[in-house]
């Protein structure tokens, strides 16, 4: 672990929080879009994983935290302040997308955001198309708009999950343009979508899954 400074911490809604990190042992870092970083989070080794939406070479990077429930991460994220010193380790490898060019479809949720926002800029060919289930699509759109990426595409959670098959017409008809597929967030959702594609005959060469979170387990990132 590695010490940084909280530069800036801009409330968008009840539950994200942009934050900006500075600090010497953040310059000169060879970082690319789609890596993460863990920050700790309290006394022992509890940590919570984000990815930077940024990174520069005057050490600052910037995340966005989604802070839901009640647990030690939204505690966390809720309570930070500018001046606060964090803990951090990495970057490290998480997803993958070197080669990926344009059509790129990014699947996500509210804890794809920040992903999304490096993905902007860094992939070649124009970037992303992204969609994204979300549970508050309100406020969802607000916090997208506030990071540049008002265009995205935001389908509701139903209880039942049918609204994933909204989802699945839309990437089945973006896999017959030879789009790339990346797809994060909550793992049964990464696991309905994956399948349908591959059922399609979308080659696994076009499709990235990272699993940031599951109802009832811990340690994904």
């Amino acid at each position: 672990m590695r010490p940084a400074r909280v530069v800036t911490v801009e409330t968008l809604s009840p539950h994200f929080r942009l934050i900006e990190l500075e600090g010497e042992a953040l310059k000169d870092v060879a970082w690319t879009a789609g890596q993460k970083i863990q920050l700790a989070i309290g006394a022992g080794l509890s940590a919570r994983t984000y990815t930077p939406m940024s990174w520069d070479g005057r050490g600052r990077t910037r995340l966005l935290a989604f802070a839901h429930g009640e647990g030690p991460g939204a505690r966390w994220a809720s309570g930070l302040r500018e001046g606060d010193i964090c803990q951090f380790f990495g970057p490290r490898r998480s997803l993958d997308l070197a080669g990926f060019e344009a059509p790129v479809v990014l699947f996500g949720d509210e804890t794809s955001f920040g992903l999304a926002a490096a993905l902007r800029d860094n992939l070649q060919a124009g970037g992303a198309l992204h969609m994204f289930e979300a549970t508050d699509v309100a406020t969802s759109q607000q916090v997208l708009e506030a990071i540049s990426l008002g265009q995205a595409r935001l389908i509701a959670r139903s209880t039942d999950e049918d609204h994933l098959a909204t989802v699945e017409a839309e990437m089945l008809r973006l896999a017959a343009n030879g789009a790339h597929f990346v797809l994060t967030g909550k793992a049964s959702s990464i696991q309905r979508i994956s399948r349908a594609l591959k059922a399609a005959g979308v080659a696994s060469s076009r499709i990235k899954a990272k699993a940031y979170w599951s109802p009832g387990k811990t340690g994904l990132d």
